[in-house]
Protein backbone atom coordinates (compact mmCIF):
# COMPACT_ATOMS: atom_id res chain seq x y z
CA UNK A 1 0.00 0.00 0.00
CA UNK A 2 1.23 3.29 -1.07
CA UNK A 3 1.81 5.80 1.43
CA UNK A 4 -0.58 9.20 0.01
CA UNK A 5 0.45 12.89 1.56
CA UNK A 6 -2.21 14.44 3.14
CA UNK A 7 -4.42 16.91 1.25
CA UNK A 8 -5.43 16.80 -2.27
CA UNK A 9 -4.20 14.46 -4.66
CA UNK A 10 -2.61 15.86 -7.82
CA UNK A 11 -4.70 16.85 -10.91
CA UNK A 12 -2.65 15.74 -13.26
CA UNK A 13 -0.77 12.94 -11.65
CA UNK A 14 1.99 15.28 -11.62
CA UNK A 15 3.44 18.89 -10.39
CA UNK A 16 0.86 21.38 -12.02
CA UNK A 17 0.44 25.06 -10.95
CA UNK A 18 -2.58 27.25 -11.23
CA UNK A 19 -2.51 30.17 -13.85
CA UNK A 20 -5.17 32.65 -15.03
CA UNK A 21 -6.03 32.69 -18.97
CA UNK A 22 -7.86 34.37 -20.99
CA UNK A 23 -9.61 32.98 -24.11
CA UNK A 24 -12.37 33.86 -26.85
CA UNK A 25 -16.03 32.42 -25.62
CA UNK A 26 -15.73 30.11 -29.06
CA UNK A 27 -12.85 28.57 -27.99
CA UNK A 28 -13.90 27.48 -24.12
CA UNK A 29 -16.52 25.53 -25.99
CA UNK A 30 -14.79 23.82 -28.11
CA UNK A 31 -12.39 22.80 -24.81
CA UNK A 32 -15.70 22.24 -22.83
CA UNK A 33 -16.54 19.77 -25.60
CA UNK A 34 -13.14 17.51 -25.00
CA UNK A 35 -13.24 17.65 -21.13
CA UNK A 36 -15.91 19.46 -18.67
CA UNK A 37 -12.73 21.34 -17.12
CA UNK A 38 -11.15 23.78 -19.41
CA UNK A 39 -7.57 22.94 -17.75
CA UNK A 40 -7.82 19.11 -18.52
CA UNK A 41 -9.09 20.03 -21.64
CA UNK A 42 -6.12 22.12 -22.77
CA UNK A 43 -3.94 19.01 -21.17
CA UNK A 44 -5.76 16.94 -23.42
CA UNK A 45 -4.79 18.71 -26.41
CA UNK A 46 -1.27 19.40 -26.10
CA UNK A 47 -0.97 15.75 -24.90
CA UNK A 48 -2.87 14.61 -28.19
CA UNK A 49 -0.36 17.04 -30.41
CA UNK A 50 2.52 15.68 -28.75
CA UNK A 51 1.99 12.16 -29.56
CA UNK A 52 1.52 13.71 -33.59
CA UNK A 53 5.37 14.66 -33.82
CA UNK A 54 7.13 12.96 -31.13
CA UNK A 55 10.29 13.34 -33.11
CA UNK A 56 11.72 16.99 -33.19
CA UNK A 57 11.94 18.75 -36.55
CA UNK A 58 15.24 17.88 -38.12
CA UNK A 59 16.73 20.38 -40.59
CA UNK A 60 16.90 17.76 -43.38
CA UNK A 61 15.49 14.52 -43.87
CA UNK A 62 13.85 11.92 -46.29
CA UNK A 63 10.29 11.84 -46.41
CA UNK A 64 9.34 8.39 -48.21
CA UNK A 65 6.13 7.61 -49.76
CA UNK A 66 5.79 4.11 -51.10
CA UNK A 67 9.11 3.49 -52.99
CA UNK A 68 9.85 7.35 -53.31
CA UNK A 69 10.59 9.78 -51.59
CA UNK A 70 11.33 13.56 -50.90
CA UNK A 71 13.56 16.06 -48.74
CA UNK A 72 12.09 18.46 -46.21
CA UNK A 73 14.04 21.17 -45.62
CA UNK A 74 13.94 23.91 -42.55
CA UNK A 75 14.62 26.95 -44.93
CA UNK A 76 17.43 29.09 -44.09
CA UNK A 77 19.28 32.45 -45.22
CA UNK A 78 21.70 30.39 -46.99
CA UNK A 79 19.80 27.81 -49.03
CA UNK A 80 17.63 30.25 -50.15
CA UNK A 81 20.36 31.85 -51.76
CA UNK A 82 21.83 29.56 -53.90
CA UNK A 83 21.44 29.39 -57.18
CA UNK A 84 18.98 27.73 -58.67
CA UNK A 85 17.57 26.69 -55.94
CA UNK A 86 13.56 27.64 -55.26
CA UNK A 87 11.82 26.16 -51.77
CA UNK A 88 8.20 25.58 -52.17
CA UNK A 89 6.85 25.74 -48.31
CA UNK A 90 4.98 22.41 -47.65
CA UNK A 91 3.39 23.82 -43.78
CA UNK A 92 5.20 22.94 -40.44
CA UNK A 93 7.88 25.78 -41.11
CA UNK A 94 9.22 22.91 -43.59
CA UNK A 95 10.21 23.34 -47.76
CA UNK A 96 10.88 20.86 -50.73
CA UNK A 97 13.84 21.81 -53.04
CA UNK A 98 12.79 22.88 -56.36
CA UNK A 99 15.74 23.09 -59.04
CA UNK A 100 15.61 25.32 -61.86
CA UNK A 101 16.05 23.62 -65.32
CA UNK A 102 19.40 24.90 -65.17
CA UNK A 103 20.72 23.33 -61.86
CA UNK A 104 21.67 20.00 -61.26
CA UNK A 105 21.55 17.68 -58.30
CA UNK A 106 25.13 18.00 -58.06
CA UNK A 107 25.39 21.28 -58.85
CA UNK A 108 23.50 21.89 -55.54
CA UNK A 109 25.46 19.26 -53.47
CA UNK A 110 28.77 21.02 -55.02
CA UNK A 111 27.34 24.48 -54.04
CA UNK A 112 26.09 23.35 -50.67
CA UNK A 113 30.27 21.47 -49.94
CA UNK A 114 31.19 25.45 -51.31
CA UNK A 115 28.83 26.80 -48.82
CA UNK A 116 29.60 24.36 -45.50
CA UNK A 117 33.03 25.38 -46.42
CA UNK A 118 32.84 29.21 -45.79
CA UNK A 119 30.62 28.65 -42.63
CA UNK A 120 31.99 29.22 -38.81
CA UNK A 121 31.04 26.18 -37.01
CA UNK A 122 28.78 27.86 -34.80
CA UNK A 123 26.86 29.36 -37.54
CA UNK A 124 22.76 27.85 -36.64
CA UNK A 125 22.52 27.06 -40.55
CA UNK A 126 25.71 24.56 -40.42
CA UNK A 127 23.50 21.50 -39.51
CA UNK A 128 20.84 21.67 -42.13
CA UNK A 129 23.31 22.19 -44.86
CA UNK A 130 25.58 19.70 -43.72
CA UNK A 131 22.39 17.05 -43.41
CA UNK A 132 21.14 18.19 -46.99
CA UNK A 133 24.68 17.73 -48.48
CA UNK A 134 24.93 14.19 -46.98
CA UNK A 135 21.48 12.83 -48.07
CA UNK A 136 22.61 14.17 -52.04
CA UNK A 137 25.97 12.38 -50.87
CA UNK A 138 24.31 9.02 -50.20
CA UNK A 139 21.92 8.84 -52.88
CA UNK A 140 25.14 8.28 -55.02
CA UNK A 141 26.48 5.37 -53.46
CA UNK A 142 24.77 1.81 -52.93
CA UNK A 143 22.34 3.17 -50.63
CA UNK A 144 19.48 1.72 -52.46
CA UNK A 145 17.95 4.98 -53.36
CA UNK A 146 19.46 7.41 -56.03
CA UNK A 147 18.09 10.58 -56.93
CA UNK A 148 16.31 12.21 -59.78
CA UNK A 149 15.53 15.31 -60.94
CA UNK A 150 11.65 16.16 -61.64
CA UNK A 151 9.29 18.90 -62.02
CA UNK A 152 7.33 20.64 -60.02
CA UNK A 153 4.99 22.96 -60.80
CA UNK A 154 5.53 26.35 -58.68
CA UNK A 155 3.35 29.57 -59.66
CA UNK A 156 4.42 32.81 -59.71
CA UNK A 157 2.08 36.15 -59.39
CA UNK A 158 3.18 38.86 -61.25
CA UNK A 159 3.68 42.26 -59.64
CA UNK A 160 1.05 44.62 -60.08
CA UNK A 161 1.53 47.48 -62.28
CA UNK A 162 1.41 51.01 -60.66
CA UNK A 163 -0.07 53.52 -62.72
CA UNK A 164 2.62 56.20 -63.90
Amino acid sequence: MSQQGRGRPRKYGRPARAITVTLPEDTLARLSAIHADVGSAIVNVVERKAHVRAAPIRPAEVTRYGNRAVILVTPGPILRRLRGVQLVPVGDGRALISLAPSTSISSLELQLRDALERLTPQNREREGLQSLADILRQSRGPRGFTSEARTIIVLAWRAKRRPS
